[in-house]
Parts: C-alpha cells; sequence; structure tokens
C-alpha cells in the first residue's frame, strides 16, 4: 500500500497489543513497504494528525507502537479493534547496514519498537545484534518477550530502579557490550539526552553511530518548514530521522532543546524525563500527541 500521493489512505485496526499501562502497539493489515527508521503521518480525523515511527512492516502487516499522554494518542488509546484510522507515507531516512555486521541497538522507553523493526530486517542480513533497551523500571519496559524470541539476538536490559537487568543507564551498559565486542554500527532511537550520550559513546570508540532524530513535524515531507534545525536549516523529516553522530555534532539545538507546535524553543531540563514526554522513545513524534 505505498502511498504516492500526500493523502492519507484509511485502515482498519486489526489487532491491539497492551506493551504497558501508557504504551499500545496497532497493527493494521497492509504493508506500505517501508524501511526501518522510516515513519508514517497517522490520522484521527477530527482530531490530529501526529508523526509515529515505524515498528514492524513485514509485507503482511504494519504495526505501529505509541504512548498514550497527550490529547491526539489519548484518543486513538481508546479506539479498537475494527476502527479506522488515516495513514500516509513511508517518510524519512532509514537506518543503514550491511550484510553480517555486528550491530548494537541501543532502545530508550519505547524507542525500542523501531528497533524491533531494524532487528527483523537485520537478522535477514545475517547480522549479529546487541539489543540493548532500558526503562525507569520493569514495567516500563516493552517488546522484551519479542526480543527474546530473535535468533542472534543477545538482549541486554537496564532499568534505573533495577527492578529487572542492570541498575543503571542503558548507556552504562552500551559501554560495556562495545568493550567487550567488536561493533560494527550501533544504531539509537530514545530520549534525546540517551541519544546524546550514546552519540559520544560510539564517536570516542570510532564506531559509525546513526540517531534517530525527533521533531515537531506536520507535513512530513519537507514543504511546512516546522522541523528544521539550528543551525543547518536541514529539514528532519527528509534528511532524517536517522541521522549520523558527526552531523548531529553540528547541530546547536541537538541535546539542548527542541521547538513545540508554535516554533518555541522547549529546552531539556531533566537528562531522566520519563520517556513520553518531548524527547520520548518514538523517533518521529517529538510530543506524544
Amino acid at each position: 500500500m505505498q502511498n504516492k500521493t500526500q493523502l492519507p489512505k484509511v485502515v482498519k485496526i486489526t489487532k491491539i497489543i497492551d506493551e504497558n499501562p501508557v504504551v499500545k502497539t496497532f497493527y493494521f493489515d497492509i504493508s506500505i513497504d517501508s524501511r526501518p527508521g522510516q515513519f508514517v503521518m497517522l490520522w484521527l480525523p477530527g482530531v490530529d494528525e501526529k508523526p509515529i515511527s515505524i515498528a514492524l512492516d513485514d509485507g503482511k502487516q504494519l504495526a505501529l507502537t505509541l504512548c498514550s499522554r497527550g490529547k491526539t494518542t489519548r484518543q486513538i488509546a481508546k479506539m479498537k479493534v475494527g476502527d479506522r484510522l488515516g495513514i500516509r507515507g513511508p517518510y524519512g531516512t532509514v537506518f543503514n547496514f550491511q550484510e553480517g555486521e555486528h550491530l548494537a541497538l541501543v532502545g530508550g522507553g519505547y524507542g525500542a519498537a523501531p528497533l524491533y523493526f531494524l532487528a527483523h530486517e537485520a537478522l535477514k542480513k545475517n547480522c549479529k545484534i546487541e539489543f540493548i533497551e532500558g526503562a525507569r523500571s520493569e514495567e516500563h519496559l516493552v517488546y522484551i518477550d519479542r526480543l527474546k524470541e530473535l535468533p542472534n539476538t543477545t538482549l541486554h536490559i537496564a532499568t534505573d530502579d533495577g527492578s529487572v537487568g542492570f541498575k543503571g543507564y542503558n548507556t552504562e551498559l552500551l559501554k560495556k557490550v562495545a568493550s567487550e565486542n567488536k561493533i560494527d554500527r550501533i544504531m539509537t532511537c530514545g530520549p534525546e539526552l540517551m541519544m546524546q550520550k550514546v552519540g559520544e559513546i560510539g564517536d570516542s570508540k570510532n564506531i559509525n553511530t546513526q540517531i534517530s532524530v525527533e521533531r515537531y513535524m506536520k507535513c512530513g515531507f519537507g514543504v511546512c518548514g516546522q522541523c528544521v534545525l539550528d543551525p543547518l536549516g536541514i529539514r528532519s523529516c527528509v534528511s532524517g530521522p536517522v541521522m549520523n553522530s558527526k552531523v548531529l555534532k553540528m547541530l546547536d539545538e541537538f541535546g539542548k532543546y527542541h521547538r513545540d507546535d508554535l516554533g518555541r524553543k522547549q529546552y531539556f531540563l531533566n537528562p531522566q524525563k520519563d520517556a513520553c514526554e518531548p524527547g520520548c522513545g518514538n523517533s518521529a513524534q517529538s510530543e506524544c500527541g
């Protein structure tokens, strides 16, 4: 169902999975020929349209994982199997990897969801995967059971409170994994300050590091200019969301602030913000809608 126009395609919800108390995954029996890292614009008629990262597109099903927090996502969270939403896309850049590489995927909050799609596709090219997921506590983790079922994948879990796995940040686990293995590439999706730290770790070890940058998007294909990044003027919807860490070093705003729907600067004040705050785990979704 790749949409060659910029109009939404109305599709039916075929399955819903409750990932945790505030995160759900919605399935649709369609494929839009998307690749890991890309996003769609999800439209709830009469309410709003929001960019959502793609959690799976296997040629038969499309999955979108979102947090119920803002006006739009709270309304979508109330929807049932059989209800309909509008989808347009895919948009944006993709994660890049080569046959047989050893990859470290670092997810924070529900940023693990689009990385699951990446792992799913990388395994088709015989990649070995270190999947590092972090959250505030065990109840905030997502996709754990599905990740445990993936072949050639080692799952590393970090929780702030130590309720499961390593007690601490997933970036600390990344340091350990990168020191014990020859990692070819690092890919990350999650809170911006976490991703900034991942980029610093990757750069310090001279590892190609790809970061999914989230900004508030209105059009998704480079027309409105809402997601322009200071000072380069690049649009994150077409030059991103996936960008190399070296490019992000040239941005004044990365790790410091983002802009809201009116273009006002919103600064990242607390590095341990909830994964569903601005800087949340959905790469394309700068506010939880």
